[in-house]
Parts: structure tokens; sequence; C-alpha cells
């Protein structure tokens, strides 16, 4: 787990700004839920034969005995609040998140076992058009990044539950006949969740299971239909997509559509944002059947590949418009006044008072190191001519002298 610095949280509130600009654009509603759970949550959403429920929760008792998990995802926190306030009932539900989540695995680059997620759920809506909603959208995101060209979308369908069924049986019986290839994380899965086998990024096991029977070829026909209709609409929406028939996921309520979001810069860890369909999930907690569909992503994944990519804006990274400096006594007593007064006329304009005093060298030190655009300089004069000083502190101009009452108007003029 680690801390974010003051250096660091202006990109994370860029990042934020730009999810929440997203997600409002596309008319979907913020949902808050608790970083605590009940433990059987995530025990009968997740599966108990995954990584996460077996190896990576964070689980303890609390003062009355009961079992509690910090939330290792935010799937299913989201349809326990979404049942327990009554929000499927008849209603279609286009909701998002940002917040953190826990898992106990071994920490490597861009992942930590405090980690922090960014998704989406929609509920109620059981044709294609959702699924490709939200591949348009997380498309849009990536273009507000400016990264679209780096990151390449990856698409697979895992059928009803009674077809993947029947493909589990098929894939068990062709692994194994090749039990001597399998790594030991394949065989342990071997038993209980062998579609993950499929996922292995294993390459002495990559012949192998190229030669494996594909999902895709034993779909029932309203889940090929469907998955059909889906890469038809991301066609005409230009959305380029490889069909991966290995693509399974990690958790055990996924059905249908799943899609994943790759890029080749960070490395052999290049998921960004991961999602598809979930339908059986709301009756597995004890709610009628509802269609659901969402994805995630980290945050942490996705400021590594702004940063690895050059792609974080200036602005992005500054904090800081104005440094008022204040030199004197008499100055020192205005300037708190001066800075309100501005405040009040550029709300939007970002404005720190010098505190602590010091030298007009030490100030003007001061100001440089915040990484302000301007630095303003009330002295002694300036105090008895109702003027102050703008200095630039990012360009080569001339020093100019402003009459206190004209000095917003200015302010604002250089600024923009």
């Amino acid at each position: 787990m680690n801390d974010l610095l003051p250096t660091d949280s202006p990109v994370w509130q860029y990042l934020e700004a730009q999810f929440r600009t997203l997600m409002s654009r596309y008319g979907y509603s913020e949902i808050r839920t608790p970083i605590v759970e009940q433990t059987s949550l995530f025990k009968r959403s997740i599966g108990e034969a995954t990584d996460v429920v077996e190896k990576e929760m964070y689980t303890f008792d609390d003062r009355n005995g009961s079992s509690l998990t910090l939330r290792p995802e935010n799937t299913a926190a989201v349809v326990r609040a979404a049942l327990q306030h009554s929000l499927l009932h008849h209603q279609t539900q286009r909701l998002w998140y940002l917040g953190p989540m826990f898992r106990h695995e071994r920490p490597q680059k861009g992942r930590y076992r405090q980690f922090h997620q960014f998704g989406a759920e929609t509920f109620n809506m059981e044709g294609p058009d959702i699924d490709a909603e939200l591949i348009l959208l997380t498309a849009r995101l990536w273009d507000q990044l400016g990264m679209r060209d780096k990151v390449t979308l990856e698409l697979n369908s895992l059928g009803s539950n009674d077809a993947r069924a029947a493909y589990r049986e098929l894939l068990v019986s062709y692994l194994e006949q090749h039990k001597d290839v399998l790594d030991e994380d394949s065989l342990r899965r071997l038993d209980t969740n062998p579609l993950r086998v499929l996922d292995s990024k294993n390459p002495a096991m990559a012949e192998m299971l190229a030669g494996a029977p594909k999902l895709i070829d034993h779909l029932d026909p309203e889940s090929l239909e469907h998955f059909e209709q889906l890469k038809q609409r991301l066609d005409e929406a230009g959305i380029a997509y490889v069909v991966n028939p290995r693509l399974v996921r990690g958790l055990d309520y996924y059905s249908r559509t799943v899609f994943e979001w790759t890029t080749t810069a960070l490395g052999s860890q290049g998921t960004v944002c991961a999602g598809g369909r979930y339908d059986g999930l709301v009756e597995q907690l004890g709610g009628k059947g509802v269609p659901a569909v969402g994805f995630a992503m980290g945050v942490e994944r996705l400021v590594l590949l702004l940063e690895a990519l050059e792609l974080i804006p200036a602005e992005a990274t500054q904090t800081l418009d104005v440094y008022l400096t204040a030199l004197g006594d008499t100055a020192r007593q205005k300037a708190m006044a001066l800075a309100e007064n501005l405040r009040d006329a550029l709300p939007t304009v970002r404005l720190q008072l010098h505190c602590g005093g010091g030298s007009f060298k030490q100030q003007l030190k001061k100001a440089d190191q915040s990484g302000a655009t301007l630095a303003l300089i009330l002295g002694e004069e300036e105090c008895e001519s109702g003027t102050a000083g703008i200095k630039f502190l990012r360009e080569e101009r001339e020093q100019e002298t402003v009459a206190q009452d004209a000095l917003a108007e200015r302010l604002a003029a250089i600024l923009a």
C-alpha cells in the first residue's frame, strides 16, 4: 500500500475530472459503497475457487464475530447496494464508481495491495447495445486522454452457463491429456476453475493452449447471435477489435460478452480495462434475474500509462496560478485582504499567499518553487500607491505595476 503525495495528486485529479466528465456525458450516476462488506458476499459472487477468494482477500472477524472483507472489487458491492435499496425493480440503471480496492497479491509495477478502480455497472438491459455503449464509452476515454492508438480491444463470448458447462467438460478432457505440460497453477485450476488455464501467460504452455478447443466454437445460438450483433455495432462505430478465444476473465460471475483493453506500453502486464456481462449475478445474490454488464480499470496503471506515453498535460501538474508575496509589516497586514478580494473576483484562479515572513529574495524563491505562473509583489511602496507588482515567473517579460482596483481584470487577461 502506498501514499499518494502532493506531487502526485494533480495527475489523479486530472484523471478523476476526465472520468466525471465522461460519465456525465453518457448519463451515468455515481454510486459509493463501503470499503468493507460481509465476506459471504464475495465468496458467493466471485467464486470460492478463484484466486481472489482463495489467496488475495483481506478478511477479518469484527468484535461481534462477523466475518468481514475489504472489498477486492466493486461489482458485487454495487449489486448488493442495488438490491438492498430496490434500485433494480422495473428500472434500468447506469452507475459508475471510483475508489479503493484491496487484494493481498504480489506487488508489481502498477499493482498495489490497496489500489483504486474506476468502473461502471449497468442493469436491466439485455441486448448487445449496452455492451457496445460501454466499449464506446471507454474508447472515448482513450480519445480524451490521447491514447486511442496505444490500446487494443480484445473480445470474446463465454456463452450461457449451460454452454460453458458443456465446454468445460471438453476442455478438462483436453487438458487431462496434456497434464505433463501444465504448470502448478494450472494443475490446481484444472479441478476448480479450468477456464482460467486458458488465460495462462506461461510460454511453455502456449503451443498446447493454442490447440485447445475454443469456447466460441461451442456457444449456444442466443449467445452467438448476441456476440455477432455486438461486433456489428462496433464495426458500424469504427471500433477496431481482436477476437481472443482465450479471454475468459478471472471471476466466476461473467457470462456472454467479456472484453479487455490492452497495451504493450507497460510490459507484459498489459490490461488497462476489463469488463463483461454477468447476467446471473443478481439472482445469485438473492434478487430476481437481471441482465447486467460493466467494466473496471485500475487508476494506478492508467497513471503509469499516461506517464510512459508522456500524455499528462502541463496544466494537469500545475497547482498554482498566482503566488502573492508581502514585504514589510503594512504589506503583510493588507495582503490577506487583497488575496481574499482577488479570490472573490477570480473564483477559478488558484492563488496562494506567502505566510511565515522572509526576505524578498526568499519569498520570490518560494514563488518560483510553487510552480505558479505569476508572482504578485506587495511592499510598502505598493501599499502607499495602491498598486501591486506582477512578475512573470515562466517567461521573459517585463514586470508590470498595476493599480489594485484593476488587478483582478489584469490577472484574468494574463492568465487567459
